[in-house]
């Protein structure tokens, strides 16, 4: 039946209000298991097609946001439906394998076809994880080693104090190091990506904090021709007072961490020009530059990945995905894996069936050219 779908002209609306009684009955039912407070409508997957979400009651929508621009190549695809029913995809379902122990033989093509054919110039190694929040910690955690190596001169192993004091969660062995973000910046929930979230107080209240500074980040006047004085010295300031922070924050910072475009921080963005200048200061002053993708990744901005777009003399040091790419990671250089096996690691590191699903919705944007379609249309 779902392979008969066809994509409707246009919206219908069949009852008096969003969400209707069949949704309401399903949420209410929902409500005694899980907290439903965030919940629009319930979903009928099995009627949604392409750029319409049909919910409970049959309401036929215009998915605009794609949820949570997590929905790649629209509902009920074709290819994703293939690859879903695919005998590799029951096989990694029935066997989902501890990736970092025991990989199938074939995971390196699996990771060459899903990950690597798209991976950002300068960055050919792939940490494949759970979630788009699950990415950014781990990258964090690759940067916060890579700095630790660094400030021991590239020595391996580590001193009896070290060891020692890890165990109480204070220095030297768990250093009083940084992740520097920006204002309005979102970057997930966890404990790490949630220190560097600068968007909503209603994210972070009641949980605990890292102490890591932030920056601002340009606020832009529209329409950009007729500001464009105004806007250069927006984004002077704010590379100025980053320096600062890079110069004088009395912790030392590992990394920063930025979003091509500020998503749930309200739709903020900044020139080409503001990217080359940040990446030019954290080379000079040693820190490692992470590209938060997880929002912009896939190709919706007209390139596959939206920093293509800033024209850096040196790649970033790291950039994390997600959402559209239904599954989670980061790209890297090699300079970033750990001294030794086991630090950044954890008892899946992803999951091949995602990376399957990853491969079909690659090969749809590739093969339809849905990046040069989006680069188009705007």
């Amino acid at each position: 039946l779902v392979s008969q779908l066809v994509e409707p002209r246009q919206p219908e609306v069949v009852t008096d209000e969003i969400p209707g009684p069949q949704s309401k009955a399903a949420l209410s039912r929902l409500g005694l298991l899980q907290d439903t407070r965030a919940v629009v409508f319930a979903g009928d997957y099995q009627k949604s097609v392409g750029n319409y979400i049909v919910d409970a009651d049959g309401n036929c929508l215009l998915d605009l946001y794609c949820q949570i621009a997590s929905i790649p190549v629209g509902y009920n695809n074709a290819a994703l439906l293939k690859a879903a029913q695919s005998p590799e995809m029951a096989l990694t379902l029935a066997n989902r394998p501890a990736l970092g122990v025991y990989p199938p033989k074939d995971w390196s093509a699996t990771l060459e076809h899903a990950y690597m054919r798209v991976k950002p110039k300068g960055l050919d190694m792939v940490f494949t994880t759970a979630h788009g929040s699950d990415a950014n910690e781990l990258a964090y955690k690759a940067a916060f080693m890579h700095y630790a190596k660094t400030q021991r001169g590239g020595a391996e192993g580590f001193s009896t104090q070290e060891l020692s004091s890890v165990m109480d969660n204070v220095p030297p062995g768990a250093p009083d190091v940084a992740i520097l973000s920006f204002t309005a910046g979102f970057h997930g929930r966890t404990f790490g990506a949630l220190s560097t979230t600068r968007s909503k107080a209603i994210h972070k209240l009641d949980i605990p904090a890292f102490r890591w500074p932030r920056a601002p980040f340009p606020q832009l006047r529209y329409p950009l021709d007729k500001y464009s004085e105004e806007n250069a010295a927006e984004e002077r300031r704010c590379i100025a007072e980053t320096e600062r922070i890079l110069h004088d924050n009395p912790m030392p910072i590992a990394a920063v961490i930025v979003e091509p475009v500020q998503s749930e921080g309200g739709d903020r963005h900044a020139s080409p020009q503001f990217f080359q200048a940040l990446r030019s200061i954290t080379k000079e002053h040693g820190v490692l530059m992470i590209v938060d993708e997880v929002q912009t990744g896939c190709g919706a901005t007209g390139t596959f990945w939206a920093h293509e777009q800033w024209g850096l003399e040196t790649p970033p040091d790291m950039v994390t995905f997600s959402k559209k790419m239904q599954t989670a990671g980061f790209y890297h250089t090699r300079e970033m894996v750990p001294d030794q096996p086991y630090r950044n690691f954890n008892t899946w590191l992803g999951d091949p069936s995602r990376a399957l699903m990853t491969s079909a919705i690659v090969d749809e944007v590739l093969g339809r050219g849905l990046v040069e379609q989006a680069r188009d249309t705007g």
